[in-house]
């Protein structure tokens, strides 16, 4: 918890958050959906096994007006069952969201635009934006991109950790960590770049998060609007291949892109990175999952409590690394001052792999702000950095599509 002296930066960071208007580009939310009787519309503990870091209930209690939940698909086989199964999970992730806006309309909507979002901060609800993690999806059919976007997708992440049939990756997955890509960087591909076009037309954000550095110019030869980095972090703070160098920072600005830093341990200090504690919260949530996509959350509290206790002792043999909101606004200094202060917001990445020491959840997001005050960032720029930014560019990708 932050100390005594920290104190005035944070009751002014929670007036703050009481009023502007936020944004979150990248939570994977959604796949607690997956898990039976979790609800969206509920106070979930933070730092649990079976809460997750965000619902309505504490986001609204953090002052975070939007976020973009990420439908997420891991890489599997580039064939025509890889394809299928891919399509079938990303169903069944943009059902389960229907489903929870269908059940909270007091609470939370969908949002396609910057002006919804705008609009339900105003009547107090939060506004829920869809993007898409991997567009592996999409196969090599263009038409699921259309199919993507009139499910209310407003963005996808051209890949994730591994290469596709749209682009390169950044990484390469092995058993121990996602570390450096292995191959040759192809860059965008044929396709890919038909993906792209077809995005600008829509009106939907090119994120390059995850991507290679070949895809990163090859995409911004090609767009004729800005793109985003849903969830990345500065290389130069920390030298993590998921990270952009500051020749990209510089690129993304130029092309008038915002760059959305995340809370991810293992990506603000690579140092820290365990990845037998990896392997064994993997295990864990694998078993979380087959579990609950069964029985409902709450239907055997032993269960519960017994799957929560293997939590606890995991995370006290394994402990996450320590990273802080000054990690964090470390980044976020390092990019506005290679790329401008109107180039930088922020993407947490939470439910995927965000957490930090003093910000466990999103209820705990005017930590953020505190550090962002202390450090002498006017209200003005600590606007842009939560929302500002990131709405220009929507509104702009909007504005010069034509569908």
């Amino acid at each position: 918890m932050p100390d005594a002296t920290f104190t005035p930066w944070l009751e002014q960071a929670r007036a703050l958050h009481r009023d502007m208007l936020t944004v979150d580009t990248h939570c994977d939310t959604p796949l607690l959906l997956q898990l039976k009787g979790w609800d969206l519309g509920k106070h979930h503990p933070g730092r649990t096994l079976l809460g997750g870091d965000m619902d309505l209930v504490r986001m609204k209690e953090g002052g975070l007006s939007a976020a973009f939940f990420a439908v997420f698909t891991a890489q599997g086989p580039r064939t025509a069952g890889g394809y299928a199964n891919a399509r079938r999970q990303a169903d069944e992730l943009l059902d389960a969201l229907d489903t929870a806006f269908q059940k909270h309309p007091d609470l939370c909507e969908r949002a396609l635009s910057p002006e919804d979002a705008r609009r339900l901060h105003e009547r107090g609800k939060r506004a829920i934006f869809l993007g898409m993690e991997n567009g592996y999806p999409l196969g090599l059919d263009l038409s699921q991109l259309d199919i993507y976007y009139h499910r209310g997708i407003r963005y996808l992440t051209l890949c994730h950790a591994l290469d596709n049939d749209i682009c390169a990756a950044c990484t390469f997955l092995t058993d121990a960590a996602m570390t450096s890509r292995v191959s040759a960087d192809t860059g965008l591909t044929t396709f890919g770049a038909q993906v792209v076009k077809r995005m600008n037309e829509l009106g939907m954000m090119v994120d390059l998060s995850h991507t290679s550095a070949k895809t990163v110019e090859d995409v911004l030869r090609l767009t004729d609007v800005p793109v985003i980095a849903s969830h990345s972090g500065a290389r130069a703070m920390s030298d993590h291949p998921r990270n952009l160098t500051d020749d990209q920072l510089r690129a993304i600005a130029a092309s008038g892109g915002v760059v959305q830093a995340l809370f991810v341990p293992g990506f603000l200090n690579p140092d820290a990175y365990d990845p037998e504690g990896e392997q064994v919260a993997e295990t864990l949530s694998s078993k979380k999952k087959a579990h609950y996509s069964v029985h409902p959350i709450g239907s055997d509290p032993a269960v519960d409590a017994a799957f929560e206790a293997e939590y606890r002792d995991m995370m006290a043999k394994y402990p996450p690394p320590p990273a802080t909101v000054k990690d964090v606004v470390d980044h976020i200094d390092h990019i506005a001052k290679v790329a401008g202060i109107d180039h930088v917001g922020i993407g947490s990445d939470f439910d995927g792999g965000g957490w930090l020491a003093d910000c466990k959840d999103v209820s705990e997001i005017p930590n953020l702000t505190a550090e962002l005050l202390r450090r002498g960032y006017s209200e003005t720029d600590i606007r842009k950095i939560w929302s500002g930014n990131l709405l220009r560019v929507f509104d702009e990708v909007i504005a010069k599509a034509i569908h």
